[in-house]
């Protein structure tokens, strides 16, 4: 059998992550080991950490004000959510409820005019085109980009869980992202995220599926 093992990825070149977008991030644990609780009759089931990792992915824009959060789940070593940057507040996202959430009606002059010119607009599946794997450290961080405030996030989870016993929790060193290209690519991770914890048996995140 063959160790699964991660294959390094680097971001779209040239782009600028801190300008406005809509952005589909996944963060793992390290190794993807289970550390934010377990799904019970497909629900997620929060584990102390996993309540943390909840809990501040909910206070992002309390710390970033150009930052937004759309739909986002947690899940075992995960965490999934999309995150809209945008400077400008006069042409903020329309907000709207899913799934007891308040989420954003996304701006499509926003979403079309901030793409670099070689990308299409015919947007692939979820499946087809998955989040890249971005390392950290790579090049400095520029304030109110993506990375910034993915950096911020994990930070906070790993303060909490130092300072409450709970060290053997570290994060990998890297996250994915995807720079969603329109509404109907919108909705579609928005129902993948959804449909996580049901198919959380064939997800490659799923330590039983690492080994093959």
């Amino acid at each position: 059998m063959k160790k699964y093992k991660d294959k390094k990825q680097y971001r779209r070149k040239g782009y600028d992550y801190s300008q406005n977008g809509y952005y589909f991030v996944t963060i793992c644990a390290k190794n993807r080991e289970i550390f934010f609780g377990d799904i019970a009759g497909e629900k997620m089931i929060l584990s102390e950490i996993g309540q943390i990792a909840d809990k501040f992915w909910r206070e992002i824009p309390n710390r970033f004000s150009i930052a937004q959060i759309d739909e986002y789940v947690v899940m075992p070593n995960h965490v999934h959510g999309i995150i809209i940057i945008e400077n400008n507040r006069r042409n903020a996202p329309r907000r709207v409820l899913v799934n007891n959430k308040q989420i954003s009606k996304i701006n499509k002059s926003t979403i079309t005019t901030n793409l670099p010119s070689h990308i299409g607009k015919t947007a692939p599946t979820v499946e087809q085109n998955a989040p890249r794997r971005v390392p950290t450290g790579i090049q400095p961080l520029v304030k109110n980009s993506l990375s910034s405030i993915l950096n911020h996030y994990k930070g906070n989870v790993k303060k909490y869980c130092n300072k409450n016993n709970l060290e053997c929790f570290t994060w990998q060193s890297r996250f994915h992202d995807r720079i969603i290209r329109n509404e109907n690519e919108l909705n579609r991770i928005r129902q993948y995220m959804t449909n996580n914890p049901l198919r959380w048996e064939l997800d490659r995140n799923n330590q039983e599926n690492l080994y093959m």
